[in-house]
């Protein structure tokens, strides 16, 4: 049975909430039937999650997931059994069973690099996905590398044509070992994203961003540009100085559109944001959202409650249509912003995830639903499609923006 998702016509807050905000309309941005199609989230007959066993409907916790297009094929990171999920096709029923996989070598099996050494075709942590134009990356985290395919892969288990932070496909270490990033090492990479032809990854252990000005056709390719550093050799948090528009935590996702460029800095508990594409190493964002400054970086602007205005750990961030979507993770929501009003500490104008504004809380404090969240990490659109890697419901969700 589904459960629609309700989008209050007034944000009506509970009295007492230091942090009360004024009475908002929350617009609608993903359809009210709820998700088209759900994979994963098995739950028992309490409505609890049952013990995630490896297979082909079953996902464990899930941190990132993109459709190439909205006929598919869709990719899913399923991180917990170091694994990428492969629809050809997009989709079109709940607990739909993926056709192929890479990084273990059939659907029973898990473990870090399927329990043997790294390759081509291993994963540890796999978390953020892309694919554009024929072009699939995936960010393989605790093996400190990024894989890229030239060609959407074709079977299971094809090996990866490129790998970035490492010299060679069995190289695993951070930084390669050493104790100083460079341009061409990476260190707990979290995101990755193609766009305009560009490769970009949230270089999380680092603390900082990536870009290369086209997709690298060699393994170990140094980046053309870094943010959140002043140079390629540093990997201080908040580039080593006070908190500000320059450095950053812990970046995890980046978003490219209209020639701005937003990043998800989940350690400071805000969106970072360019106005336009940054040419230069360690240039500062124009502003930020989530805060009222770029000089603050408590959550939830030092609240317990959230307001549409405020973040707790944002992992994840997209554009769907005319509005950026943030994953608010650790409010476990969706928040919604109008992309042509994005300013300095600008509030949200939708909702996904809870009934109000000022609720937080996982699958708001009852056992999961169809249209609730509990710590989503990662979030993709495509056309009208919205795909959200709800990783604490150990599920993937597909679901369309509202007419």
């Amino acid at each position: 049975m589904r459960v629609s998702l309700r989008h209050p016509s007034a944000i009506n807050l509970r009295p007492g909430r230091a942090n009360a905000e004024p009475c908002l309309p929350a617009l609608p941005m993903l359809s009210a039937e709820g998700p088209r199609v759900i994979l994963g989230g098995h739950q028992g007959s309490d409505g609890l999650a049952v013990p995630v066993q490896p297979g082909t409907r079953s996902l464990f916790g899930p941190r990132g997931a993109c459709l190439a297009s909205e006929a598919g094929p869709l990719f899913v990171a399923d991180t917990g059994h170091h694994r990428l999920m492969i629809w050809p096709s997009c989709p079109d029923t709940d607990e739909q069973p993926a056709e192929m996989l890479i990084g273990q070598p059939d659907f029973r099996s898990e473990g870090r690099n399927a329990k043997g050494a790294v390759g081509a075709a291993t994963l540890n942590v796999p978390t953020g996905v892309a694919a554009a134009d024929g072009i699939l990356a995936v960010a393989d985290a605790w093996n400190h590398r990024v894989l890229i395919w030239h060609g959407f892969p074709r079977g299971s288990n094809q090996p990866a044509d490129v790998v970035l932070g490492q010299a060679d496909f069995a190289g695993g270490l951070a930084n390669r070992g050493t104790d100083a990033p460079s341009a061409d090492t990476l260190n707990w990479c979290y995101g990755v994203t193609i766009a305009d032809g560009r490769l970009f990854i949230a270089d999380t252990g680092n603390r900082r961003v990536l870009m290369w000005n086209g997709i690298p056709e060699r393994n170990g390719a140094p980046a053309d540009l870094v943010l959140g550093q002043a140079d390629f050799t540093c990997r201080d948090e908040n580039a080593g100085q006070g908190i500000g528009a320059l450095g950053m935590r812990w970046p995890h996702a980046v978003v490219v559109a209209d020639s701005a460029m937003m990043v998800a800095d989940a350690g400071n508990n805000r969106v970072m944001v360019w106005r336009s594409l940054p040419r230069v190493n360690g240039a500062p964002c124009d502003f930020v959202l989530g805060q009222a400054g770029p000089t603050h970086q408590e959550y939830n602007a030092a609240a317990y409650y959230p307001t549409a205005a405020t973040v707790n750990m944002p992992y994840g961030l997209t554009r769907l249509g005319g509005r950026l979507v943030v994953a608010d993770t650790a409010n476990s929501r969706l928040i919604g912003f109008e992309a042509d009003r994005l300013a300095m500490g600008a509030a949200a104008t939708s909702l996904v995830g809870q009934h109000q504004f000022s609720d937080k809380g996982d699958n708001r404090w009852a056992p999961p639903c169809r249209d609730s969240l509990c710590w989503p990490y990662g979030v993709s659109a495509c056309g009208r499609h919205l795909v959200i890697a709800d990783s604490g419901n150990n599920r993937v969700m597909l679901w369309e923006a509202a007419s």
